[in-house]
């Protein structure tokens, strides 16, 4: 679907025009947003527009990374958004087409993003701070926004993990600790490189619009900034869970290691001497004597306490 929105002279809005009252020079501005297209309404990017055949190619191919190119009349750019499914990051690609007079949004999903700034445009209000670049900025903005709840989900579900206040299972919460590791590292792979598309718009010479609304960038690269330090500092609350429970899991097991050792090294000697007096040898001495069973159950006692207070005294039992 191609929908099609133009500012007049007059600063008003012009809604649901089409693909070729656009290109007409009757506007001052407009916006073109090619919403889940088609092969034919893709073909208006060269055919119409005449955009360079790099930057459709990029259009067409999924999951460019986030990036900006620069063409003679219009800059091309590449954004990410995210969302959760079926505990997996999803990432959408969108791509931007800016100049003074035009913006073209393309993405083959569904966009709430953009949605929601396009019905921010047709209610008209305050159109006269309204341009190319503004809806760009909003775009954005919008985008960068809803990384925020993801990363708030994720860290109220390590607080569950880390309190374990339903004392499950460790191999439960382990499984669930990598998934939101796995989560943490695909947000990082959107928000670092939206970060660093951000930084050079900010300090590129060429993009003048964006120096003159230097502030409203700016304020979007400071959330993608903050972003980035709460996607790497609860991966380190990740890795420290993690090794909080593989030294508990350790722990335990060295404490069965140590009690099984202890039960071993008492009945050892035991077993040596059930173990001569079972070879039932005909001359072995003291098979014949009288009182030879309780004695050797004595001597047997004696070794076992012996033992015990040994280990015990060596601190074995702490």
């Amino acid at each position: 679907m191609i929908r099609c929105i133009g500012m007049t002279d007059e600063n008003t809005i012009e809604k649901d025009i089409s693909i070729q009252d656009v290109t007409r020079n009757k506007y001052k501005w407009f916006w073109v947003d090619f919403d889940q297209p088609t092969e034919e309404e893709i073909n208006h990017l060269s055919s119409t527009f005449n955009f360079h055949p790099l930057a459709i190619e990029d259009c067409i191919q999924k999951l460019q990374r986030p990036k900006l190119d620069y063409y003679e009349d219009h800059t091309f750019y590449v954004a990410h958004s995210v969302r959760e499914e079926e505990r997996e990051i999803i990432r959408d690609e969108f791509n931007f087409f800016v100049n003074e007079n035009y913006i073209v949004t393309f993405h083959r999903t569904e966009a709430k993003e953009i949605t929601n700034v396009w019905e921010m445009l047709k209610a008209g209000r305050n159109t006269d701070v309204w341009d190319t670049f503004y809806v760009f900025y909003q775009i954005l903005d919008k985008i960068v926004d809803n990384y925020f709840p993801l990363i708030y989900k994720l860290e109220d579900e390590l607080d569950l993990i880390e309190n374990n206040t339903r004392d499950r299972s460790m191999n439960n919460l382990m499984s669930e600790l990598f998934d939101i590791r796995n989560m943490l590292l695909n947000l990082r792979h959107s928000v670092n490189p939206m970060r660093d598309l951000l930084y050079r718009m900010l300090n590129s010479h060429h993009l003048v619009e964006i120096k003159n609304r230097r502030e409203y960038f700016s304020d979007i690269y400071d959330h993608l900034l903050k972003l980035a330090e709460m996607v790497m500092s609860n991966r380190e609350v990740t890795a420290d869970i993690r090794d909080s429970y593989l030294s508990l899991n350790s722990h335990q097991t060295n404490n069965v290691m140590k009690v099984l050792t202890i039960i071993t090294s008492i009945f050892a000697p035991l077993t040596l001497i059930a173990g001569i007096y079972g070879m039932n040898f005909e001359n072995m001495p003291e098979l014949t004597w009288k009182y030879g069973y309780f004695f050797s159950i004595v001597f047997m006692g004696i070794i076992a306490f012996t033992m015990f207070l040994w280990f015990k005294r060596k601190g074995w039992f702490k």
